[in-house]
This record gives structure tokens, C-alpha cells and sequence, in this order.
């Protein structure tokens, strides 16, 4: 995964619920575990803004439900810290779903997403709506 320029804080653990912000067709999912993550035993992972994510999706298509997926988180209600001093937040959290190279699977974005997402993962970036 490449870095990015801000100072993130995890604010999200395992087992925290997220919105999906996309069209694929979940609307909620919840964190199961966070890739490239290597942890102290016995402390629970942490994901943040732009950290890749396994998830099981909660509601959304019949289809789709208990379905395990990849997702991108692109929202977080925890704020963080950019390199010119500003603090960002959002209102909840949320997450666009992928695939294993990170190439997204809906086709549309609803809301905002961090640019430290298009930082790392530019192919989200280009159906992103508005960045922030």
C-alpha cells in the first residue's frame, strides 16, 4: 500500500458498523478484520481513513447479504490531523466495497471522501463526487 501525507487516528475496531457509499448493492457492512495490519496479541486491530478492510455486509440485496467483501473505508466520524494543521471529520462512517486489487466494485460514490483515499487509492478517486 503506498503512505499518506496525514497523521490518522484508528478510530474505528473491529466489529464497528459502516455505510456503504456506493451502488454495488450492501448498505451496511461490518468490519471482520483489517489487511496488512500486524498487531500485539491480545489487542483488537483498528482501522482508519484509506485503510483496506475484510467485511461481511449486514443489509443491502438479498443477494448480497452475509456475503464476505474487501472494502475501503473513505469516511470516519473520528477526526484526524493533515500536514498543514487542519483537523478533519466526517459525519458517519463509510466505506466503498472492492476488489482485491482495489479497483471498486460499484460505479457511483454518494458523498464525500477524504483525499488521503485518492492518495492511495486513485481508482476511487475517479468515481468520487466530491473530495475532500
Amino acid at each position: 500500500m503506498k503512505s499518506i501525507t496525514a497523521t490518522l487516528s484508528r478510530g474505528l475496531q473491529m466489529g464497528s458498523n459502516l455505510v456503504c457509499a456506493d451502488n454495488s448493492g450492501a448498505t451496511m457492512i461490518q468490519i471482520i478484520s483489517v489487511k496488512g495490519i500486524h498487531g500485539v496479541a491480545r489487542r483488537r486491530q483498528s482501522a482508519g481513513i484509506a485503510d483496506m478492510v475484510i467485511a461481511a455486509v449486514k443489509k443491502g440485496d438479498p443477494k448480497m447479504r452475509h456475503e464476505v467483501v474487501m472494502a475501503v473505508i473513505v469516511r470516519t466520524a473520528k477526526e484526524y490531523r493533515r500536514p498543514n494543521g487542519l483537523r478533519v471529520s466526517f459525519e458517519d462512517n463509510a466505506a466503498v466495497l472492492v476488489n482485491e486489487k482495489g479497483d471498486p466494485r460499484g460505479t457511483r460514490i454518494k458523498g464525500p471522501i477524504a483525499k488521503e483515499v485518492v492518495e492511495r487509492w486513485s481508482t476511487i478517486g475517479k468515481i468520487a463526487t466530491t473530495v475532500t
